[in-house]
């Protein structure tokens, strides 16, 4: 079984970052695959209100997965940084400890996530009409907590050493899976929302796996009983880059969790349209997201080895293909949304138009500013890659504040066409921010190497 570890020190920074992207990026659509899959078949064959339980449920679900990939990601800064550093005795005692900790954090938020799901439901206003339904869908999600944790860190661990194919080939495998039972559950067996989400746990199961049969085969990674022994020093220092990633995803889905409060305020067919919509944020920013990934690498590998001449070339590099990225993908959207937002609406004639004319609205204000978004994205990795994980985290504060306040403020101005700039506003507030931290941060590596 052949591994593809990449050191991303040495060579072109341009191909470096493109060609350990294009994996992730393949992979992240075949993850976003769980999702839409879910959406297309619940909507398709439960009708309008099913897909808006799913809408109702769609932000508590991210803010558990936004938690569980900021630890696992914060977690692999330090590991590229010492695989860079070329101290792989260090390495194997970061992975053991990072292993200790993801599994105390996932008992800890599976605890939370089965204890608090009721009560956020019904502060975030959902509509009796669905919140069973929605409840549903949350308690089983939340208790594959544990597996997700399981897949996320193993595919960190990966990523840290320069294997974006590994964790693809895992989506690929796993999003077959899902797709399968989805069929079979939903539509064969009329297990409803329930028999989504147990084909997605069922799914990420197999992605974990997947990646663990691949790390196992790692010479650099063959870890020994004391290499789980956990450390207070390297423990706080872990902590210390994956906590604030994990409240910095957290915020940022409190605020779509207001935005999602408000949304629940204009009825069923207002919801079930922004959620069609909402279901392709996943896609439009899967590019974005493994540019992110792989600008982690990248900077926490060159970090470690003190080359930060090639961390700015590799900035420049990944801004310029993130920003031609987002516009050809704004560009698809705007000919082809209408068509792909179909897949998720079912109804009557009446229902569906009214649903549309809501969801591609929505599609086209987020298109065209997607390369807002994706710089955000380059430039907030680049800073997590040097290990500063504190200004991206206030970062998004400030993605909340502005998702927040415009959300409630600009419906009372203008309606519900308010709601739809929340999240540009969030970006460009955020974007404010990461920029000027990014030329402090890197000023202050160039002085210390």
């Amino acid at each position: 079984m052949a591994v593809n570890i990449k050191v991303m020190t040495e060579g072109k920074p341009l191909k470096l970052i493109f060609s350990f992207a294009l994996p992730l990026m393949i992979g992240n659509v075949f993850q976003q695959l769980y999702t839409v899959v879910d959406t297309m078949v619940v909507g398709q064959a439960l009708g309008v209100g099913a897909l808006a339980a799913l809408g109702a449920a769609d932000w508590l679900n991210w803010m558990m997965l936004g938690v569980i990939q900021g630890f696992s990601q914060g977690f692999s800064i330090l590991m590229a940084q010492e695989f860079g550093a070329g101290d792989h005795k260090r390495l194997r005692k970061v992975v053991g400890n990072a292993i200790g900790l993801s599994a105390i954090s996932a008992v800890i938020l599976l605890i939370l996530g089965e204890t608090a799901v009721l009560p956020i439901l019904r502060l975030l206003q959902t509509p009796d009409a669905i919140i069973n339904q929605s409840l549903l869908y949350l308690r089983i999600m939340f208790a594959g907590v544990p597996v997700v944790m399981a897949y996320n860190l193993f595919a960190s661990i990966l990523r840290a050493l320069g294997d974006g194919r590994t964790p693809l080939y895992a989506m690929i495998t796993a999003a077959v899976i899902n797709i399968v039972l989805d069929l079979i559950f939903v539509m064969g067996f009329g297990w409803g929302i329930a028999g989504a989400a147990g084909a997605t746990i069922i799914a990420q199961i197999s992605s974990g796996l997947y990646c663990y049969f691949y790390i196992r085969k790692i010479e650099v990674l063959s870890l020994s009983r004391e290499d789980f022994r956990l450390e207070k020093e390297m423990d706080l220092k872990l902590v210390f880059l994956g906590l604030p990633m994990a409240f910095q995803n957290a915020i940022i889905s409190i605020g779509g969790m207001v935005v999602q409060t408000v949304v629940n305020g204009f009825g069923v067919i207002f919801i079930a349209g922004f959620t069609a919509t909402n279901k392709l944020y996943g896609v439009l920013e899967v590019a974005a997201t493994s540019y992110g990934y792989a600008m982690i690498t990248y900077v926490g590998q060159n970090l470690g080895a003190g080359k930060v001449d090639r961390i700015k070339k590799g900035m420049k590099a990944a801004l310029g293909i993130a920003i031609l990225t987002a516009a050809a993908i704004a560009a698809c959207m705007l000919v082809s949304g209408k068509g792909i937002l179909a897949c998720f609406i079912s109804g009557e004639p009446q229902e569906v138009e009214m649903t549309m004319g809501i969801a591609y609205h929505y599609l086209s204000i987020m298109s065209v500013c997607l390369p807002i978004l994706y710089i955000l994205h380059v430039i907030r990795s680049a800073l997590q890659g040097m290990g500063d994980t504190l200004l991206p985290m206030v970062s998004g504060i400030a993605e909340f504040i502005m998702r927040t306040g415009t959300a409630i403020a600009l419906p009372l101005l203008v309606g519900e066409e308010g709601i739809f700039y929340a999240e540009i506003l969030a970006w460009m507030g955020a974007d404010i921010i990461l920029v000027c931290s990014y030329f402090v941060r890197i000023k202050q590596c160039a002085k210390k190497f």
